[in-house]
């Protein structure tokens, strides 16, 4: 994994920065005494850098650390929290203790992380940040910090990853509904940027392919966020379509259940007057109102899976085999997609 590799040092941040190491040094322990123009200019650098605490990396090497890092999207997306419960139970298995850092889609957010996991002594870190070869994982790579990417399938030789095949489960959702008789479908999406979302595209549009309904069948309504809030909003958008879809795919259960909140307020019946399909099969799709139809990704097995290959890697070094596993959706059906369409 490079673990060879010369790192990037407080006097690079201070050259690249045009300060003195003071300043960075301040920057890292006492931010609230420097200036917000001068703190920001370090941290950029840092991100851009890589830079880790020196302290950390020696003690890295020192000994093994009983720590291991979970680092996701949004924790308040209940995906996650089960992905990083599945962690935290293989790290249980092996006596070691799990530190969960949020909000990984903000690069100053994840400098800041990588330099609290190296300060803080953890053996690596478990990525499900959705920055399969993003500045993330350039980063951990940089400075020989020995990461998994979970729910991402991103084969490299630098390290284990496991996923799921997203494709194939935006296939089954859309197919589900033109099997149900839908011919005028959305998709609501999430941030481009995410592979994840990406293949859910790419897999509706495969669905519907193979149908024989044209591409236009299937209309997207993008999303910045997978949130239940972006997905009331889409859900308002769809009600002021001159045409509105009988059938709608989400790309995950939280914009599923906002959509399904603009549609109730709204009168509409689901399924009767639309059908709606979320991802994921968080806790809260099965218990909704209308019990949600989703593609379930067995999230805390995922994670499971990931801390063992983790602690696997960092236990054997040089001598493991990086392995990049690939898992499968399944479709749950249940009222939210059970009636025929209106006609």
């Amino acid at each position: 994994m490079g673990r060879a590799r010369s790192r990037v040092g407080i006097k690079d941040v201070a050259r690249e920065a045009g300060v003195s190491l003071g300043t960075v040094s301040n920057v890292l322990n006492r931010p609230e005494i420097v200036s917000e123009g001068t703190r920001s200019r370090v941290l950029e650098v840092i991100d851009s850098l890589g830079y880790i605490r020196a302290e950390g990396a020696r003690q890295l090497r020192g000994w093994a650390s009983r720590v291991i890092a979970v680092m996701v999207l949004d924790m308040a997306n209940p995906f996650f929290t089960a992905l990083a419960s599945g962690v935290e139970q293989a790290a249980r298995e092996a006596d070691l203790g799990v530190m969960v850092c949020t909000g990984a889609h903000d690069p100053t957010e994840a400098a800041r992380h990588l330099a609290l996991i190296t300060s803080h002594q953890v053996r690596g870190a478990v990525l499900a940040s959705g920055d399969g070869v993003g500045r993330t994982v350039a980063a951990f790579r940089r400075n020989a910090v020995p990461f998994v990417m979970a729910d991402q399938y991103a084969p490299q030789p630098a390290a284990c990853s496991i996923g799921i095949d997203d494709v194939a489960g935006g296939r089954a959702a859309v197919r589900h509904l033109v099997e149900r008789g839908h011919r005028s479908l959305a998709y609501v999406s999430g941030p481009d940027r995410l592979q994840q979302v990406r293949d859910r595209r790419r897999g509706a549009l495969t669905a519907i392919s193979e149908s024989g309904l044209p591409s236009t069948a299937l209309r997207e309504l993008p999303c910045d966020a997978l949130t239940v809030t972006a997905g009331k909003d889409a859900g308002h958008r769809i009600l002021g379509l001159p045409v509105r879809p009988t059938a709608v795919f989400c790309a995950n259960d939280l914009l599923a259940l906002g959509v399904l909140q603009a549609l109730y307020e709204a009168g509409l019946r689901v399924p009767d007057d639309i059908a709606v399909v979320g991802y994921d099969d968080i806790e809260f799709a099965a218990s909704a109102v209308v019990p949600l139809t989703s593609v379930r990704r067995p999230a805390s097995a995922m994670g499971r899976r990931a801390g063992r290959l983790l602690i696997e890697d960092t236990a054997h070094g040089l001598g493991h085999t990086h392995s990049h596993v690939v898992l499968q959706p399944e479709l749950v059906v249940r009222r939210s997609t059970m009636a025929a369409p209106a006609r």
